[in-house]
């Protein structure tokens, strides 16, 4: 299931304190210097249009949110619908998901990793392009503070069995946990437009929680 193509920005939108290019990330890693306080971090890797980072920014303003997006149109998006909101406590970074992690985030520092439907990369030889793989499980792993949690959906059957055997090997991640399907009270009570389509069109969305255990 493709992307949809985009509304055009508004060229007077300000995306300057919400769209970050990886370089532009503080070294050494400094939540004040990126968000203008130090307070609990949530990390999501794929932020597509925005909404999870939109929804989760307005109702957890005591937390923060970094977003990570490859595609640099699409993070220029889901910058630009936090920046009309008003959103200071979430940012988005266009680059690679599993640099930020190798890079830039220091052990325990996030609280929460979600990572919703991920590019399943169909072709066997295009599969080493995704984003479930050794390296960035690991970091996940390293960077979640104890008691943290791992979030992984998918609308792919494979992607996902594939990826609970890559955490049961390669972390000490406790899970997975399962994650129900709540029913939808409006349009857009949904965690992210990918997740919208994939549920109207009727067609089944793969859901586990991973949990950081206190003495890992």
């Amino acid at each position: 299931m493709g992307r949809r193509a985009l509304r055009k920005i508004d060229s007077k939108i300000d995306l300057s304190a919400h769209l970050k290019t990886l370089h532009q990330l503080p070294r050494p890693w400094d939540l004040a210097g990126l968000f203008g306080r130090a307070a609990p971090l949530q990390v999501e890797v794929g932020s597509g249009k925005g909404l999870f980072l939109r929804q989760s920014a307005a109702a957890l303003p005591e937390m923060d949110f970094l977003g990570v997006e490859v595609a640099r149109k699409y993070a220029a998006y889901a910058a630009a619908g936090l920046a009309k909101q008003g959103l200071r406590n979430a940012v988005v970074v266009h680059g690679d998901a599993v640099r930020l992690f190798a890079e830039w985030l220091p052990d325990e520092s996030v609280t929460a990793v979600h990572i919703y439907f991920p590019d399943p990369w169909w072709k066997a030889r295009h599969k080493k392009r995704r984003v479930m793989r050794e390296s960035l499980v690991r970091d996940v792993q390293r960077t979640l503070q104890p008691g943290g949690s791992l979030h992984f959906w998918t609308d792919v059957e494979e992607y996902f069995q594939t990826t609970l055997e890559l955490l049961a090997a390669k972390t000490t991640l406790l899970g997975p946990l399962p994650v129900p399907e709540t029913p939808a009270e409006d349009d857009m009570a949904y965690r992210t437009h990918f997740e919208r389509r994939v549920r109207l069109a009727n067609e089944p969305v793969y859901r586990a929680e991973f949990h950081k255990g206190r003495g890992a």
